[in-house]
């Protein structure tokens, strides 16, 4: 290797080992490291790569816990017992409970004032729940005096599929419309990606009528506190039910737009718009009865859970 020096001459320095040849063609050098001391390939780092995310996947059990714990060399008589139940319980051992009213409203009409309510309960674990549901909407000072209109329960149970989903099957008591009707309940609820509320279930009744219905809702922030909600809700029958006055395809859907301030977490008042519409057969039966087919409503309400 020759290098220019400081004086307008040259450096030749003779390095042993390093004969910098072109390959052939001009193409550049190919260096084989592997008969340099310490980086053959063999033995562990002839695996590297085929390791950890990159094995394929097994079905293997998974190994047990140990029991050898530590601290029982240091605290004897079983005293750590208690702590580690403790442990259990804080990292998804424990049983929990809320109690949700996504809706509780006033809902202001032309001349046709009325109220809707929309919550649910649950006890459980992170898996097994118990959860009781609730919905209805009523007539404040309509053409036909103050009545409710529907209304409903629902008590389920409910196993987690994975972190986001949850399957769902129980029964629905209608105490509104009038007769009232019992059903066998299966669904499933979860979050949706991009953080969608969703639910959807099927119904049978004890007359051997099937229902159906989807609802969802997203919650966009605004700021920290101010959250606007848009929601929409469907329901479907699979028949006409003359009794209950409700016919096959789409009986209704509801799309609603609110706006909710979070004084606390717990409580949020808001303000909004619902629009309902019923469809089909169904729309035939309330021109029948002189009651609305459709109904545009400002709310007022406030969503709270503890």
């Amino acid at each position: 290797m020759t290098m220019p020096d400081g004086a307008g001459g040259t450096m030749k320095h003779d390095m042993p080992g390093m004969d910098m040849q072109a390959a052939p063609g001009g193409q550049p050098m190919q260096h084989d490291m592997s008969s340099m001391p310490g980086m053959a390939m063999d033995g562990p780092m002839a695996a590297h790569g085929a390791g950890g995310t990159s094995l394929m996947p097994g079905n293997a059990p998974a190994p047990q816990p140990p029991t050898d714990n530590y601290a029982d060399r240091v605290y004897k008589n079983g005293e750590m017992a208690a702590s580690r139940t403790m442990l259990h319980k804080e990292h998804g051992g424990s049983s929990s409970s809320m109690i949700l009213f996504n809706l509780a409203e006033y809902q202001v009409r032309n001349g046709r004032d009325g109220y809707r309510w929309d919550g649910e309960a649950w006890f459980g674990k992170d898996l097994d729940r118990l959860v009781v549901k609730t919905e209805g909407e009523g007539v404040l000072a309509g053409r036909s005096g103050t009545y409710m209109e529907t209304a409903e329960v629902q008590a389920l149970y409910s196993r987690a599929l994975d972190p986001y989903w949850n399957l769902q099957a129980g029964v629905r008591y209608d105490f509104k419309p009038n007769p009232s009707r019992t059903y066998a309940t299966i669904g499933i609820e979860g979050v949706a990606p991009y953080w969608f509320e969703t639910e959807a279930a099927l119904f049978l009744s004890n007359k051997g009528e099937v229902l159906g219905r989807i609802e969802g809702y997203y919650d966009q922030r605004i700021t920290q506190r101010l959250i606007l909600q848009p929601r929409l809700e469907v329901n479907l029958s699979a028949q006409n039910v003359p009794e209950t006055r409700i016919g096959a395809g789409i009986t209704n859907a509801e799309l609603g737009l609110r706006l909710r301030y979070e004084l606390r977490r717990e409580f949020a008042p808001y303000i909004g718009v619902s629009y309902d519409r019923k469809f089909g057969r169904t729309a035939d039966y309330a021109r029948s009865d002189g009651g609305d087919v459709k109904a545009a409503s400002f709310v007022i309400g406030v969503r709270t859970w503890f």
